[in-house]
């Protein structure tokens, strides 16, 4: 008989997202009012509304409370900037590793400084993520790394993105056309805006694929859209792609699919910022000129994506500045509320 060669050990078997979430449900009261929100942001795709997204908030969720307090002082400034702005909080707890080692995200590690526990860890992302809408009416975004993942969630989140390490990937292609939010596609690391532009095409057609052990069918996502995060190029160096002459070169290829709710969102960070996180400021203050320069670009652009949270900078896993990021640095709340109030003003 033929040995089996796969090396895998497995360890236990989790609850299915259905049992998670009988656990751990979404009080009733709440579930209309994340419909309406999700319909608020959807309109700004369709451009029945014109008000201004930002996707906002921490590289990476790691820690419960510092988290809370971020989302209730957004929550705050919101209120000041809700005739022109909309904002998402950024909670993603799922964190891409180029090498496969170091931080993951809560949920692999809720503590990120114990070993990893993935059934903790889905019961943790859950709790914080229905915590936020329970405590700020906020529901967020977060980032679907791992598209078999993506129903713990799914009644909770509006919005998730598609890094640009995943993109080229067939199954969060595939995955994404059946969310039924805005899905963001971001540019591959090699910059190719065509890469970028097929998974919107596949992720707004019908799809019919083996997902969780079903056989399921979609009738395509007509709010996929497009991220610009910038590329780099053959010798690690990081090039932006925000700049005027790319975002109108953006709109001619993107005009030529033919594709719904033609739609970009900026990242101001990674790549685009070459992690250089003060450059966001920067960077928002360029993407809004643009927007005045063309009336194309005003109406592709639906916002920014912007990398902040309670502290300036990054620290080391251990250290225990409460509210400073444990990956990429991040803006601190002083710069984030100032460079929020000052978009508001330029809209």
């Amino acid at each position: 008989m033929e040995r089996e060669q796969m090396q895998m050990k497995f360890i236990r078997k989790l609850p299915i997202p259905m049992e998670i979430k009988k656990s751990y449900p979404l009080p009733d009261e709440f579930v209309e009012k994340k419909h309406a929100r999700d319909e608020e942001i959807r309109k700004i795709f369709t451009g029945e509304s014109d008000k201004f997204l930002l996707v906002i908030g921490p590289c990476s969720a790691d820690s419960e409370e510092p988290v809370m307090e971020y989302v209730r002082r957004l929550a705050r400034l919101q209120e000041e900037v809700a005739d022109k702005i909309l904002m998402i909080p950024r909670i993603y707890t799922n964190k891409p590793r180029t090498t496969g080692k170091g931080y993951k995200g809560m949920l692999h590690q809720p503590d990120p400084e114990a070993d990893p526990d993935l059934l903790e860890g889905l019961i943790a992302i859950r709790k914080l993520h229905t915590r936020v809408i329970t405590e700020t009416g906020f529901t967020c975004a977060d980032e679907m790394l791992y598209p078999e993942n993506h129903r713990y969630l799914s009644d909770l989140l509006s919005y998730v993105a598609v890094g640009a390490r995943s993109v080229e990937d067939q199954i969060h292609r595939i995955t994404a056309s059946g969310i039924g939010i805005p899905c963001g596609m971001k540019n591959p690391t090699s910059g190719d805006i065509s890469v970028m532009l097929n998974s919107i095409e596949a992720a707004q057609s019908p799809q019919m694929f083996v997902y969780r052990g079903w056989e399921v069918k979609t009738e395509g996502n007509p709010f996929a859209h497009a991220i610009m995060r910038g590329r780099v190029n053959n010798y690690g160096t990081s090039i932006p792609n925000y700049h005027y002459e790319d975002l109108n070169n953006l709109y001619d290829m993107y005009t030529k699919r033919g594709c719904a709710n033609l739609a970009c969102m900026i990242d101001t960070n990674h790549s685009n910022s070459g992690k250089q996180y003060l450059e966001q400021i920067r960077i928002a203050q360029e993407v809004l000129h643009s927007m005045k320069l063309s009336e194309h670009i005003r109406k592709m652009v639906k916002g920014l994506m912007i990398e902040s949270y309670l502290e300036d900078g990054a620290q080391k896993i251990g250290e225990h500045v409460f509210g400073k990021s444990i990956t990429d640095p991040c803006l601190g709340w002083d710069k984030t509320e100032k460079l929020v109030l000052r978009i508001a003003d330029q809209l």
